[in-house]
């Protein structure tokens, strides 16, 4: 039988319904605790979840490596062609943990209307193409079908649908620049070539940058234009398994790859905003060491006015032979108990709220600069798991040195303390 867990059990039980000196602080510290569990909890969840799904967008839109070819200075027109002829094409059989590879190639034009114009980037893909993240934020129309005839249909943003109000089915033009090489500079119609193309699907991804900028069509269409062979692309896109990979897998595949091409990561492409994501770490981490703290002072509080309370029975307790050490353990396992009943309250209402946000989206989130349009979640058992007992074990640590205290108090005068 364990003596000290069966005394402060005594304690517990003996201060339900009762009112004391104590009853107050340690409701308040209780409640401490459950708040700060509740920031920590929405804090992770609603941190990684939106790191999560910023990652997941960009490497659904661009792939996670890109391969292009090394002498290639301008995105937007992949004017230097590759071979889609390569050992790693269709698949990486020499690098494990690659998902899926895809051939690609971009031409910059402009879209006119008679409502307006802009700039858009023709984004061209084949019958390769992993469809699965558009056919998720595809608000009109079907996915493009790909085969061996050139369609003009395309997929267009719902932001260039409203700029130039274009709607499913529509059918427009669209100019793109000749080759440099064509003397007549100063004739507009012998230095563009119209191609008209047909609105067969309309999509909302939420990153506003692709979304202004780029339509998806047929890559048959920019081989034409570009006077390409049919084995001639701009270059390809890497999925990878899993995400953390990223850097890893980004050079295994430049080591495994011609001299001629070139391999970047999503990472690479995009510095700034990764760097931006990062901080979101260091972020969480300050919110879960500023909640650990204020739990603990609160906790530390707590159990200095429950030793000052039960000043007598110490006194007592010493009297009959019980050690510092053995009184130190009962009070442990009384805050031990009030910080459970405030994690379990913590956890109640976190993930309560986090179930909330999941199916219903209270809170919502501008896209143009978080990417989405409500707070993403992602519960992870593990990390909540671990969450709980670090922060049991932490305030529990902190805990200890209050309770020395005990080894203060004089059993004579104790007795006769009021």
């Amino acid at each position: 039988m364990n003596y000290e867990l069966f005394i402060a059990k005594r304690l517990i039980a003996n201060k339900k319904g009762k009112s004391s000196i104590s009853s107050s602080i340690i409701k308040i510290a209780i409640v401490s605790i459950t708040v700060s569990m509740v920031v920590m909890i929405l804090s992770i969840s609603t941190g990684i979840g939106l790191k999560k799904k910023i990652k997941e967008k960009l490497s659904g839109l661009n792939g996670h490596v890109i391969i292009s070819n090394f002498n290639q200075n301008n995105a937007l027109n992949t004017s230097n062609p590759i071979s889609k002829n390569q050992d790693f094409y269709p698949e990486f059989k020499n690098i494990e943990g690659v998902k899926h590879v895809q051939v690609f190639a971009s031409k910059a034009g402009v879209i006119r209307t008679v409502k307006d114009f802009e700039n858009i980037i023709f984004k061209g893909v084949g019958a390769d193409y992993d469809w699965s993240f558009f056919k998720a934020y595809l608000e009109e129309g079907e996915i493009l079908k790909l085969g061996e005839k050139t369609t003009n249909d395309v997929l267009i943003s719902k932001i260039t649908s409203e700029r130039l109000g274009l709607k499913l089915g529509d059918k427009f033009n669209m100019w793109f620049l000749k080759s440099s090489k064509n003397k007549n500079i100063g004739d507009i119609k012998s230095n563009t070539k119209v191609r008209p193309l047909r609105v067969a699907g309309i999509y909302n991804s939420g990153v506003i940058e692709f979304d202004k900028v780029y339509i998806i069509g047929d890559i048959k269409v920019i081989q034409r234009l570009n006077k390409w062979k049919a084995d001639q692309i701009g270059g390809f896109e890497i999925f990878i398994n899993e995400f953390d990979n990223l850097e890893q897998k980004g050079n295994e595949i430049y080591e495994s790859i011609d001299p001629s091409l070139n391999a970047h990561t999503i990472a690479d492409k995009n510095s700034g905003l990764f760097e931006w994501l990062d901080m979101f770490d260091v972020n969480i981490r300050l919110i879960i060491i500023i909640m650990i703290i204020i739990s603990g002072i609160n906790m530390i509080t707590a159990l200095l006015v429950l030793i000052l309370e039960r000043t007598q029975m110490i006194g007592i307790l010493k009297s009959l032979g019980n050690s510092n050490k053995s009184i130190q353990k009962i009070f442990l396992y009384n805050a031990g108990y009030l910080i459970l009943k405030g994690l379990f309250w913590g956890n109640l209402i976190g993930l309560g709220l986090l179930l909330v946000q999941k199916y219903f989206g209270f809170i919502t989130l501008n896209p143009e600069n978080y990417y989405v349009n409500k707070a993403p979640v992602y519960i992870n058992v593990p990390y909540m798991l671990l969450l709980n007992i670090g922060t049991l074990f932490l305030c529990l640590l902190m805990l200890i040195i209050p309770t020395f205290m005990v080894s203060k108090i004089n059993p004579a005068k104790a007795i006769k303390f009021e």
